[in-house]
């Protein structure tokens, strides 16, 4: 804090790119557990830097983050060699402008975080500073060790990559809103022929336990066994199950609620107007952030 009462430049610029670097450090980890104590790391290292020898303070920060991203992507993925089930990305309650940028909530929705996941970490890390952050091949360069030459190759096979898994068209928020309420609709009707409806044949339902709650510990395929999963799901709960519709990642969702208390959160890939990918998220350490919501920004 300055003598006239005002925070340190340090801080002041900290506090004023938080919102990207915890944007940036989710879009590479998919947790915000993670993501937060990377930003504590960068903090850390960013106090102790002489402001007078940097020349772009956004660029500067981002690369921290970046790198103590890259270091924490090592421990995240030791947990995940140990995860029991299938493990989802930590979901997001977001706020309405995030939608609004339809960029930044197609790069942060639930389904193109799984894509990222199936990348190398300097690959993701290459594909999400230059796709959704739009830096230069030279910072980048900086921030994961790679000569500029090299973090091109690296993105040029990430966008590769990344474009034959990822969902071929961005699909309108009011499309996906339509499709989640004929999912409510079935849910909270029970009718599963109406649910089947809107399921692709090949869809494929992923549920995230952490080996604390019951989940499905495989990938189930295939429209009407999803639907007969639901099915039975529903009938073991009965009449104490309500269904809220939230914005999660930028995207509409489902929250639902047992008894009055948060049970897990539905997201939903969609494709030609079907569901072709259903990720229920019900591990309560991965649903502290559906309460509040999570400012992201790019």
């Amino acid at each position: 804090m300055s003598e006239d009462g005002r925070p340190d430049p340090a801080t002041e610029a900290f506090v004023a790119h938080r919102n990207l670097l915890f944007t940036v450090a989710y879009e590479l980890l998919g947790s915000a557990a993670d993501a937060e104590d990377v930003l504590q790391e960068t903090w850390l290292r960013w106090a102790d830097v002489d402001l007078d020898t940097v020349r772009d303070q956004r660029a500067y920060l981002v690369r921290i983050t970046t790198r103590q991203a890259l270091n924490r992507m090592r421990t995240l993925d030791r947990r995940k060699e140990s995860y029991v089930g299938p493990w989802l990305p930590e979901p997001l309650l977001t706020a309405p402008d995030v939608a609004e940028d339809v960029e930044l909530a197609d790069n942060v929705s639930m389904a193109m975080l799984l894509v990222l996941e199936t990348l190398a970490p300097t690959e993701r890390a290459v594909f999400v500073l230059r796709e959704v952050f739009d830096l230069g091949y030279d910072e980048i360069a900086e921030a994961v060790d790679k000569s500029p030459a090299a973090v091109r190759q690296i993105a040029h096979r990430a966008r590769a990559h990344v474009a034959a898994r990822r969902p071929r068209d961005v699909v309108s928020p009011a499309d996906m809103r339509n499709v989640l309420d004929a999912f409510q609709r079935a849910i909270e009707t029970g009718d599963l022929q109406s649910l089947v409806d809107i399921l692709a044949p090949d869809v494929v339902a992923l549920a995230d336990g952490g080996g604390v709650k019951q989940a499905v510990p495989r990938p189930v395929v295939g429209a009407d066994k999803v639907a007969r999963l639901f099915g039975v799901g529903l009938k073991m709960v009965g009449d104490e199950l309500s269904v809220e519709p939230v914005q999660v990642n930028g995207c509409p969702a489902l929250l639902m609620r047992l008894g009055g208390e948060i049970d897990s959160v539905v997201a939903v890939r969609i494709e030609d107007g079907l569901v072709t990918g259903l990720y229920t998220v019900r591990n309560p350490e991965k649903l502290s952030r559906v309460e509040c919501e999570t400012a992201l920004s790019r």
